[in-house]
C-alpha cells in the first residue's frame, strides 16, 4: 500500500489502519466506526467495504478470521507510520526545547546571583519569578505555534486530498470520497488539538522541571557543593538531551551538536549577564 490517497478505497484503508488496533475487532464494528465518521452524510456500501478488507488481506495488511479483524506485523506497522504522520503524536521536540530553556535560565540565575551577590531568599524570589514567566511563555508559544502550524498542515492536505480525489470519474462516488475525506480531516483537527495542548504542556513541565532541580539544590546545599552538584546536573542534562539525543535523531556527528549547544547556551548567558549587570 503506497502513501496515496486517490479514490474512495485509498480513504477506507487508511481509516482501517487507524482505527484498528492491537485487538481483533468485529467487521460490524469497524464499519460501523466508519460510518459515524460519515456522521450520517451517506452509508458506506457492503460491497465496497468488503472489498477493500479483501484488498488488504491480498496486501498482507490485515487477516480476516471469524468476522473478526486483525491488524498483521506490516499493517500495524503501516497503521503507525500513518498515525504519526496525521496525528503527530511525539511531542519530542517540545520537550527538548522545555529542557534547553530551563537548562539556559538555571544556569542563567546561578550565575547572576553570584555575580550579583544575591542573598538566599532574593534568589529565590528571583528563581521561582523566572521559572513561572519561563514555562507560562514555552507553554503560550508553543501552544499558540502548534495550532497554527496545524491548520496550515491541514488546509495543505486537504487541498492536495480534494485536488486527487477530483479525478474519480464517478460522481457519486467522488462525492462520498470528499465528504469522507473532509470528515477524516476534522478527526484530524480534533486530535492534534488535544495533541498541542499536550505538547505545550509537555513543553512547560519540561522548562519548569529542569530548571527547578539544579536551583533547589543550589538554594538548599552549603557552598560549595551546592555549586558543584547544581551545575554537574545542568551539565549532565545539556549533554544528554541537547548534545547527544540531538545528534541521534538529527544523524549527525555529536561533536557538531555539542558546538552548536556550546554557542547557543553561550550567547544566551553572555546576553542575559550583562543586561542583569547593567540592571
Amino acid at each position: 500500500m503506497s502513501f496515496e490517497i486517490q479514490d474512495l478505497a485509498d480513504i477506507l484503508r487508511i481509516l482501517t489502519l487507524v482505527e484498528l488496533g492491537e485487538k481483533p475487532i468485529l467487521k460490524r464494528s469497524l464499519e460501523r466506526k466508519i460510518c459515524r465518521i460519515c456522521k450520517g452524510r451517506f452509508n458506506i456500501d457492503v460491497e465496497d467495504f468488503n472489498e477493500m478488507l479483501k484488498s488488504m488481506v491480498e496486501e498482507g495488511l490485515i487477516s480476516v478470521s471469524d468476522d473478526y479483524v486483525k491488524l498483521t506485523d506490516k499493517g500495524a506497522g503501516i497503521g503507525r507510520e500513518w498515525r504519526k504522520f496525521l496525528f503527530k503524536g511525539e511531542p519530542i521536540l517540545e520537550i527538548i526545547a522545555g529542557i534547553a530553556d530551563g537548562t539556559v535560565a538555571s544556569l542563567t540565575l546561578i550565575l547572576s546571583s553570584l555575580i550579583a551577590g544575591l542573598s538566599m531568599k532574593m534568589t529565590l524570589i528571583a528563581s521561582i519569578l523566572s521559572l513561572i514567566i519561563v514555562s507560562i511563555t514555552n507553554f503560550s508559544s508553543f501552544l499558540l505555534g502548534g495550532i497554527t502550524e496545524n491548520l496550515a498542515d491541514l488546509t495543505t492536505l486537504q487541498n492536495l486530498i480534494i485536488y486527487s480525489l477530483s479525478d474519480i470519474p464517478d460522481s457519486v462516488e467522488r462525492t462520498k470520497a470528499i465528504h469522507l475525506a473532509r470528515e477524516l480531516l476534522n478527526l484530524l483537527r480534533r486530535e492534534r488539538s488535544k495533541m498541542s495542548i499536550l505538547s505545550a504542556l509537555a513543553c512547560g513541565g519540561a522548562t519548569f522541571a529542569s530548571a527547578a532541580v539544579p536551583l533547589a539544590i543550589y538554594l538548599s546545599l552549603p557552598q560549595p557543593i551546592d555549586m558543584i552538584l547544581s551545575l554537574s546536573i545542568i551539565l549532565a542534562m545539556a549533554g544528554i538531551f541537547l548534545v547527544y539525543y540531538r545528534a541521534l535523531k538529527m544523524r549527525i556527528h555529536w561533536k557538531i551538536t555539542l558546538l552548536q549547544t556550546i554557542t547557543v547556551i553561550a550567547g544566551v548567558l553572555i546576553m542575559s549577564l550583562l543586561l542583569s549587570t547593567n540592571i
